[in-house]
């Protein structure tokens, strides 16, 4: 257990890498890339309620008489 405890405390002695940047600006360019997305996505809406009419039925296939 004595072992474990040394192993912890150095562990902690020493500094990490330095981020580049502050944690919250992470965050903040995920937030963005995500409401990006969503817009994109959102986007796409239009085109589909566009050619909402142009899906075929299983019962409209087969009118021609056959």
């Amino acid at each position: 257990m004595n072992f474990l405890v040394t192993v912890l405390t150095e562990t902690e002695a020493h500094e990490l890498a330095p981020l580049i940047m502050p944690p919250l600006a992470f965050a903040g360019i995920a937030v963005a890339v995500f409401a990006l997305l969503g817009f994109v996505t959102f986007s796409y809406r239009d085109v589909a309620n566009r050619h909402a009419g142009r899906t075929s039925r299983t019962d409209d296939a087969h009118d021609a008489g056959h």
